[in-house]
């Protein structure tokens, strides 16, 4: 099964729905399997005193309260049915994050197959357990989380019966760190709860993504910009279009390098296998008639003739033919 690429637009719409149209546009022109957005009203997720975080910060200077910065990315909910719907045409999944009990009820409406649960609601057991009883296929995102905490998040959701769980590998740093990615974690979770993994990755470049894939990640999430120099959080950390195509090129190119785990000669080395592998051949000019010694023999190439492990049902035997030095010695011979 091929891996899934998400290309997540998040906020990186500016609170603008042409501008999420073209993140879609984008999305598709570079080969992603789905789109994921960010559904949210900005009063139901973060208080009033709630400060920026430091990524946030870094990556917009302007002095203004989280909630001040978010009410600005916000998008109406009925524009998640209208971007839902240009998905559908556009021939990509479409799949969003909740940030509540009222956009999971939006979601949910919309009959979304898949949830992904952001890294801040790893420990938010209540709505954890709201999420699990959709009965959807789960996500979860577990950027900031110990071992321990995911366990329990993950025994909160099966707890509502709901079995669909996948976990994703996530840094919450935009952008993170190549030493502090730490992808054997990823391996770690997957192997203490037996469930599929994959990786939130926001390092800058693609061999994050490259290496989750080699370590047996399903899904890939990687966050896109139409351009990096837009106002917003996240527009930093985000690849733009040529950047995300050559990413999800990437992607597909390691998927083609881990193959099937079958050892087997491939069709172009069947090819070659005959001309610079070893046969046996005379090692000097062999008269018509002789009985075949140990040391009338060596192995050449090419690799045609009779396989040096046969040696031993030769010898002793009588050629029937002059056979010329490096000349191969063929069964019709003997």
């Amino acid at each position: 099964m091929s891996v899934l690429i998400i290309a997540e637009a998040g906020v990186n719409h500016n609170g603008n729905l042409e501008i999420a149209k073209k993140l879609i546009d984008m999305a598709v022109e570079c080969g992603a399997d789905a789109i994921k957005f960010q559904t949210f009203k900005a009063e139901e997720s973060t208080g009033a005193f709630a400060e920026k975080a430091e990524y946030q910060k870094e990556n917009m200077p302007i002095v203004e309260s989280q909630l001040d910065m978010i009410r600005k990315l916000e998008l109406p909910f009925e524009e998640f049915k209208v971007l839902q719907d240009y998905c559908n045409e556009r021939g990509i999944l479409f799949i969003s994050t909740p940030d509540g009990t009222e956009s999971l009820n939006y979601l949910v409406s919309l009959n979304l197959p898949i949830i992904k649960i952001g890294s801040t609601e790893v420990s938010n057991v209540e709505f954890l357990r709201e999420l699990g009883e959709t009965g959807r296929e789960i996500i979860l995102s577990t950027g900031m989380s110990t071992l321990g905490e995911v366990e329990k998040a993950i025994n909160v959701l099966k707890s509502t019966g709901n079995k669909k769980i996948k976990i994703m590998h996530c840094v919450t740093d935009y952008p993170t760190a190549v030493e502090d990615v730490n992808l054997l974690a990823m391996v770690t979770m997957r192997e203490a709860f037996k469930v599929p993994v994959g990786l939130s990755d926001h390092t800058m470049g693609c061999e994050a993504g490259i290496a989750a894939v080699a370590l047996g990640a399903e899904f890939i999430e990687k966050h896109i910009t139409l351009d990096r120099n837009m106002d917003g959080p996240d527009h930093k950390a985000s690849m733009p279009p040529e950047e995300f195509k050559a990413f999800v090129k990437s992607i597909r190119n390691t998927e083609k390098l881990l193959g099937d785990g079958i050892k087997k000669p491939t069709a172009r080395e069947k090819l070659i296998m005959k001309d610079v592998r070893r046969s046996i051949v005379a090692a000097d000019d062999l008269a018509e008639g002789i009985i075949i010694e140990k040391h009338m023999l060596t192995y050449k190439r090419p690799g045609y003739g009779i396989e040096p492990e046969m040696t031993k049902y030769i010898l002793g035997r009588k050629l029937k033919r002059k056979i010329m030095k490096d000349e191969l010695i063929l069964w019709t011979d003997i």
